[in-house]
């Protein structure tokens, strides 16, 4: 059994007009035509719709409850539409990203405030994870979008440059690296530290860099946010790594001393990572456009 939309609003016409002959009219569509699907329709229902008389026409006891239900049907066929509309257009959707704490401490919280003032009806959910898990989530279709650090993943995926950021040392006023303005790497080596959490980037730059010094990197205590690193290193268990960003925000708050960790690796990439942009939904896409609209954030 099939019953065509198109019936159902003309059938809906013919009872708000009171004949067929003015249905027709506002239908632009020939009486007989509509005569024709008011019979079919009733065919299809087999029941009768409609009592004609010499004043008109009106809705047998079938027909009113045919009214109320091709209203109610007609209505969500429209949502439908518009809803699909939306989708289409991305103002309507859902759209998972996956990103280092870096780009979620630093960056996201502005990029997704615009987006999300600007576009209500799309629900952006996102997830922390190093940079490797960044890419994998990616490339799995766990998440849309994907934000890291550049160089880092392997698996082949489109890569967009996003913000550039700047790793400096955290330190509390009595040690001695408090003193610097800028420092080297090897010279902090005899101190111990306070990381983020194993595989993290910074740990993995730190370690690295340390091997190439063929030296130890000595992690006393690993956290896993910023605010308890920086904590921890106001407490004295060690020296910090971390994006001048975040640094800048907790010095004042906590009383410690920021310097310029002078070496080439302490300047990194963010990078934007999808499966591919032409394949993305709209509101997928839409958000990758917002968050690479802005020019990109160079710190010095």
């Amino acid at each position: 059994m099939k019953i065509d939309p198109k019936s159902l609003r003309l059938f809906l016409t013919v009872i708000e007009e009171g004949t067929i002959t003015a249905a027709a009219d506002r239908a632009h569509i020939a009486p007989a035509a509509i005569s024709k699907r008011i019979m079919d329709l009733e065919g299809v229902l087999g029941v009768q719709l409609l009592s004609r008389t010499n004043k008109g026409i009106t809705p047998t006891p079938a027909g009113h409850a045919l009214v109320d239900m091709a209203q109610r049907i007609l209505s969500d066929l429209d949502g439908v539409v518009l809803l699909m509309r939306d989708y289409a257009s991305g103002v309507t959707g859902q759209v998972h990203i996956a990103a280092n704490i870096s780009a979620i401490t630093q960056f996201l919280p502005d990029g997704l405030r615009g987006f999300m003032d600007s576009n209500p009806l799309v629900q952006v959910s996102v997830e922390e994870r190093i940079s490797t898990g960044v890419a994998q989530a990616v490339a799995t279709n766990v998440a849309d979008i994907g934000v890291l650090a550049s160089g880092i993943a392997t698996i082949d995926l489109e890569y967009h440059n996003y913000r550039r950021d700047e790793l400096v040392v955290l330190a509390p006023p009595s040690h001695p690296i408090a003193s610097y303005n800028r420092v080297r790497f090897a010279a902090m080596l005899d101190y111990d530290f306070v990381g983020l959490h194993t595989g993290s980037q910074p740990n993995s730059l730190l370690l690295r860099a340390a091997a190439e010094l063929g030296r130890a990197w000595r992690c006393r205590v690993q956290v896993t946010s910023f605010d308890a690193q920086c904590r921890m290193v106001q407490a004295g268990l060690g020296i910090g790594v971390l994006p001048r960003r975040v640094a800048e925000f907790f010095v004042k708050g906590l009383g410690l001393v920021m310097c310029k960790l002078d070496e080439p690796w302490a300047h990194r990439q963010l990078v934007l990572a999808v499966r591919s942009y032409k394949q993305l939904d709209p509101a997928a896409r839409l958000l990758v456009d917002h968050l690479l609209a802005d020019p990109d954030d160079v710190t010095t």
